[in-house]
């Protein structure tokens, strides 16, 4: 009698991630945002702490400042970003968040906090308080093992 073996971790990781995936998208669809970008949550949430430069974002974001312009193009025709002179520089443009863009991110954490609370009524709270342990354990010993802030973007 053969058993099936289960599924490969990283593998079941990355389905878990792509149903969660999926339904953010879905959501912030039904809130009016249907023409985000993949990497538009990561420079949502870094352009929510501080105004960045081009320059510094690409850095952050590990990203080559032409990759990180084509992004900020896009964020900026679709109203999410707003590209403002420096204070100290007028040559460098601080990249900020628009009402749309804050409208966005703030869409987005309402999400990812009722998500795990249907989880938790779905699985219960113990279980899923215990699966966002091992998240955060993987998580801190990447940061470990790279020297970045376990802190997420």
């Amino acid at each position: 009698m053969s058993s099936t073996p289960p599924v490969d971790f990283g593998l079941l990781l990355n389905l878990a991630f792509g149903a969660f995936k999926d339904a953010l998208h879905h959501d912030l669809a039904q809130g009016g945002f249907a023409d985000i970008g993949s990497s538009f949550g990561y420079v949502l949430r870094l352009l929510d702490d501080v105004p960045h430069s081009l320059s510094e974002l690409a850095t952050r974001l590990e990203m080559t400042p032409p990759g990180a312009l084509k992004v900020v193009e896009d964020m900026v025709a679709k109203g999410y970003v707003s590209r403002v002179d420096d204070a100290q520089d007028k040559r460098v443009k601080r990249l900020h968040l628009t009402p749309r863009g804050r409208a966005l991110l703030a869409r987005a954490h309402d999400f990812h906090v009722r998500y795990e609370q249907a989880l938790g009524a779905q699985l219960g709270t113990r279980r899923v308080a215990a699966a966002r342990q091992v998240l955060e354990c993987m998580a801190a010993a990447a940061a470990s093992r790279s020297g970045r802030s376990a802190r997420p973007l």
